[in-house]
C-alpha cells in the first residue's frame, strides 16, 4: 500500500484520470489517500470485493453540525442506499415490489418518444444556429422527465427537480465549500416539503404512478414505508437516475465523437445499442467512487481494515483493469461480456439500472437516427468534480438524416 496517490482537484487529473489509475494499479490494488482520508482500490477484483463484502457496508454518519443539515441528513438516514440489513432488506423489498408493478416497461415507449422529441429540438437548433448543446437539450431533461413521470409529478412542477438534484449531489464531493453545503441543505428542505405534499395528495387520490404504489405497498409482515422513507426513496430515484443518465449520455457521446469509427459502427448496426450503452458506462464512468465502511475487521487485496475504517472502490479504475477487459483503453461498442461496476454490485446494486439502460439506449437511438452526421462543434469543458464525472456542455454540429 502506498500514499499520496492523486490530487482529485487537479484539472489535468480530472480531464483524464485513467493513466494515473493504470500507474497505481501496477504498484498495488489498494492505496491510502491521505488527503481524502480513505483507502482506494484500483483493480476490478478489489473494487468488486469492496462492493460485495458483507463486512463492508454503507454506514451513514450525519453531516455536522446536525442542526444545520436536518433535511439532508433525513434524506440519507432513511435511504435504502445508506442502510444495511435488516433495514436495507425491508426497504428494498418494499421499493422493489412497487417497481415490480410494471412501471419500467410501462414507460419504455414513452421514453423512446420523449427522446425523439428532445433530439428533434436539438436538431432544429443545429439547423438554425449551427450547433446545439446535447446536455441542455437531451441528456439533462430526459432523466428528469422520466423520473417525474414515474413519480407522477405534474408537468408544471417538473422544472423544480433538476436544480434540487444538482445542489444536493454536490455534497458527495470532497472539500466542498460552505456555500455549496448550505445550498444542498436548502434544496433538501424544499424537496422534502414538496414531496410531503405530493405524498399527501397521492394518499387522498392514488394514481398510476410509483408514489401511489409506494404509499400502498406492504411487506410480508404488513409493514409499510414511513413517510420519511417514502420521501428519501423518491429523492434517491431522482438523484441517482438523473446524475447517472446525464453523465453516461454526455461522457458517452463525447467518447463516440472522439472515436468516429465506433459512431459509424453504431449507425450501421443499431442492434449494437444495448452493448454500446454498457461500453459507454464502462469507458468513462459517470460515478467514479463508491464508499464503504468496515463493520468488522476485514482484509481486501492484502490491505487490512479495522472496524470503522473506510475504503472506496474507484469504479473508473476497475473499468480499465486489463485483467478483466481486453484493451481497456479501446472503445468497443460490441464488447461482450462487459463486467463493469457502474451500477454497483452486491446488495446495493442499483435498483434503477433497467430504467437507466432504457434511457441511454433511447437517447443514443434517437441521436443516431436523427443526427447521423454528428460531430463536435467544440471540445467541451469538464466539470471540476471528481466523484461525479461530467461535462459543462457538449455542443454538437453536423447533418441530419435528410441531408
Amino acid at each position: 500500500m502506498t500514499s499520496v496517490v492523486f490530487d482529485q482537484r487537479d484539472p489535468a487529473f480530472i480531464a483524464d484520470p485513467y493513466p494515473v489509475f493504470a500507474a497505481l494499479r501496477e504498484r498495488g490494488e489498494v492505496h491510502w489517500h491521505e488527503d481524502m482520508g480513505i483507502a482506494v482500490t484500483v483493480s476490478h477484483a478489489a473494487g468488486s470485493a469492496v462492493l460485495r463484502h458483507r463486512s463492508l457496508g454503507r454506514v451513514w454518519s450525519d453531516v455536522k453540525p446536525v442542526e444545520a443539515f436536518t433535511s439532508f441528513n433525513l434524506l440519507h438516514r432513511n435511504s435504502l442506499l445508506e442502510n444495511e440489513p435488516p433495514t436495507h432488506g425491508r426497504l428494498r423489498r418494499l421499493v422493489a415490489a412497487a417497481f415490480g408493478r410494471g412501471h419500467v416497461e410501462r414507460l419504455r415507449p414513452w421514453i423512446a418518444d420523449l427522446a425523439d422529441r428532445l433530439v428533434d429540438e436539438l436538431c432544429a437548433q443545429v439547423e438554425d444556429e449551427g450547433s446545439a448543446d446535447l446536455l441542455a437539450h437531451v441528456a439533462a431533461p430526459l432523466p428528469v422527465e422520466v423520473i417525474a413521470e414515474l413519480l407522477g409529478v405534474p408537468t408544471s412542477e417538473r422544472s423544480l427537480l433538476q436544480p434540487w438534484s444538482n445542489a444536493i449531489v454536490k455534497m458527495y464531493e470532497f472539500d466542498l465549500p460552505q456555500d455549496r453545503k448550505d445550498a444542498a441543505e436548502r434544496a433538501s428542505t424544499e424537496f422534502v416539503a414538496y414531496l410531503r405534499e405530493l405524498i399527501a395528495l397521492r394518499r387522498r387520490s392514488p394514481g398510476a404512478d410509483l408514489v401511489s404504489d409506494l404509499v400502498a405497498v406492504t411487506d410480508t409482515d404488513g409493514g409499510k414505508l414511513t413517510e420519511d422513507e417514502l420521501v428519501a426513496t423518491a429523492v434517491l430515484l431522482l438523484m441517482a437516475g438523473h446524475e447517472a443518465t446525464v453523465n453516461v449520455v454526455g461522457n458517452g457521446v463525447l467518447a463516440l465523437m472522439h472515436h468516429p469509427d465506433q459512431w459509424r459502427r453504431l449507425l450501421a448496426d443499431p442492434s449494437l445499442m444495448p452493448t454500446a450503452a454498457e461500453e459507454l458506462i464502462r469507458f468513462d464512468s459517470p460515478l467514479q467512487l463508491f464508499e464503504r465502511t468496515a463493520t468488522a475487521d476485514v482484509e481486501i487485496a492484502g490491505y487490512r481494515l479495522r472496524e470503522g475504517d473506510k475504503i472506496a472502490a474507484l469504479l473508473g479504475a476497475a473499468a480499465h483493469d486489463p485483467l478483466v477487459f481486453a484493451k481497456p483503453e479501446t472503445l468497443d461498442i460490441g464488447r461482450f461480456p462487459n463486467q463493469h461496476l457502474g451500477f454497483g454490485a452486491g446488495i446495493h446494486y442499483c435498483l434503477g439500472a433497467p430504467l437507466a439502460r432504457i434511457e441511454v439506449e433511447a437517447a443514443l437511438s434517437a441521436l443516431a437516427r436523427k443526427l447521423p452526421g454528428a460531430e463536435l462543434a467544440a471540445e467541451p469543458r469538464r466539470r471540476a468534480e471528481f466523484v461525479i464525472r461530467g461535462l459543462h456542455e457538449l455542443r454538437l454540429t453536423g447533418t441530419g438524416a435528410g441531408a
